[in-house]
């Protein structure tokens, strides 16, 4: 990643995709959760964790924080 890479906006219509409703979502790749894939399910638990120091821009974390009350574990997903 070079500095004109963070400068470009991206592409994405984010007011288009906010206005899709769920039955104009194309679902059809996405193979159907049935019995066999229940079979060979299995329960994971999460491990225990760390606490460290991370530094981020402001913008990152404010964006993280605005998306849910529980962000960390948006970062903890990432």
């Amino acid at each position: 990643m070079n500095a004109s890479d963070t400068k470009n906006s991206p592409a994405t219509n984010w007011e288009r995709i906010d206005a899709m409703t769920d039955d104009l979502i194309d679902t059809s790749d996405i193979p159907p959760l049935d019995e066999a894939f229940f079979a060979q399910a299995q329960l994971r638990m999460p491990k225990s964790k760390v606490t460290v120091t991370v530094q981020f821009d402001v913008e990152v974390f404010e964006w993280l924080k605005a998306q849910a009350k529980d962000y960390e574990n948006l970062i903890n997903v990432a």
